[in-house]
């Protein structure tokens, strides 16, 4: 559904997208994640066409969004962070004016209007103004203009961003419905809520993806990254020769409590089997076992070793990305 090919934006000497290539399939939630001032909302404005890019090529629907705009389009619904809403409108007048710019044909108008009320859920507050909605319902009404026109593709930009709890979880499962008749891109640096309901993650760090692929893909990245903590009543000596014939144990540090030790295994066999073999491993000295924890890298960790990674192999000379013939 779109594609994004060494996409890069400079603004002066400061480049806030390197090089960014990624494709975005057609029906699913895909989460832009990043810290702030990783580049999303710039990767986002090159998308719907609201900023040209240095260089690279953007297509969406087979249409090239700097040589084909209209075209390329008419395919997306965009709500920026700060929705585009005029406060002394009535909820309908607002809609009615923003299909009307997008060239919705005054025989479906009304159709529209009604299916997009009803999808973001604003129907019961279409006639008041939008200056005396809440924050929760003025985000569903930004929503429901980009709903209008039909695209194929929703781009939402930190669309949960000073909600509060309720709001934000009313908010997640509107996106979430979304996903089943819309391509969605949305950009977020929170980790909880791009794993609440993003079936695809676009890890960006410093205007570059640094991974790509479902929760469950990146975390399998750092699936070698299990850590356990055992206490024993047992010597620190007497505990490390326990676990030096184990297969798997990469390392073991030890801190003496007295009568008891406490223990962090490494290892590099991520699987359950690994819990027996150490317990068995402590049963055969006859050591008690106080305490057994498993703790495996989660989505969170992945984040950190990525961007970190990406850091310390970013180097200062770093060769400019590949020309494309963009506009400046």
């Amino acid at each position: 559904m779109i594609e994004v090919s060494h996409l890069t934006k400079r603004y002066g000497g400061r480049t806030a997208v390197e090089d960014l290539s990624f494709t975005v399939g057609s029906g699913a939630v895909y989460g832009l994640l990043g810290p702030n001032g990783a580049g999303k909302t710039t990767t986002m404005n090159i998308l719907t066409g609201c900023l040209a890019a240095t260089e690279g090529q953007v297509t969406i629907g087979g249409h090239d969004i700097f040589d084909e705009p209209i075209q390329a389009k008419r395919l997306v619904g965009y709500l920026p962070e700060q929705p585009p809403l005029y406060m002394g409108m009535t909820v309908r007048e607002y809609l009615s004016f923003v299909a009307r710019a997008k060239g919705v044909r005054p025989a479906q108008l009304d159709g529209q209007l009604e299916r997009a009320a009803a999808v973001a859920g604003v129907g019961d507050v279409a006639e008041r103004l939008i200056r005396n909605l809440s924050k929760g319902y003025r985000q569903r009404v930004g929503i429901a203009q980009a709903l209008l026109g039909e695209p194929e593709v929703i781009i939402l930009d930190e669309p949960t961003v000073g909600l509060d709890p309720l709001q934000i979880v009313e908010i997640r499962q509107l996106i979430s419905s979304l996903g089943r008749e819309h391509t969605v891109i949305l950009s977020s640096h929170i980790l909880s809520e791009v794993q609440a309901i993003c079936g695809q993650i676009l890890l960006i760090h410093k205007g570059r993806l640094v991974a790509s692929g479902t929760p469950e893909q990146l975390e399998a990245q750092s699936a070698g990254q299990v850590t356990y903590r055992l206490t024993v009543k047992a010597g620190p000596l007497e505990a490390r020769q326990a676990l030096e014939p184990v297969s798997g144990v990469t390392e073991v540090k030890t801190a003496p409590a007295g009568e008891r030790t406490e223990l962090t295994v490494a290892v590099s066999d991520p699987s359950p089997a690994m819990d027996e073999r150490i317990s068995f491993a402590m049963s055969d000295k006859r050591i008690p076992v106080l305490r057994l924890e498993r703790e495996q890298a989660d989505l969170e960790d992945v984040f950190l070793a990525l961007t970190r990674d990406a850091d310390q192999t970013a180097a200062p000379g770093r060769a400019p990305a590949r020309k494309g013939g963009r506009r400046p």
